[in-house]
C-alpha cells in the first residue's frame, strides 16, 4: 500500500436499537447507531416474514392460471 493516500481507520463503536453493541473499524471515525444488526434482523434471526409460495405460484393463483403439461 502507498503511504499517505489511505484514509486513516479506527476502532468505533456500533450501537444497535435492539440493545447491542460491537466494535469495528471504520473510516468514519465516530460511533454509528443502526436500527438491525446480526442480532435482531429478520433473515438472519429465522424471523423473515417472506412468503413460502414462489413468485411463479403466487403468479399463477392471481389469475386463476393453471400448469399444463
Amino acid at each position: 500500500m502507498k503511504k499517505g493516500i489511505h484514509p486513516e481507520s479506527k476502532e468505533i463503536t456500533i450501537n444497535c436499537a435492539c440493545g447491542h453493541s460491537f466494535k469495528a473499524f471504520s473510516t468514519a471515525g465516530k460511533d454509528l447507531h443502526v436500527e438491525t444488526c446480526i442480532h435482531c434482523h429478520p433473515y438472519t434471526t429465522g424471523k423473515n416474514k417472506a412468503s413460502k409460495a414462489g413468485r411463479v405460484d403466487k403468479f399463477n393463483e392471481k389469475y386463476n392460471l393453471k400448469e399444463e403439461n
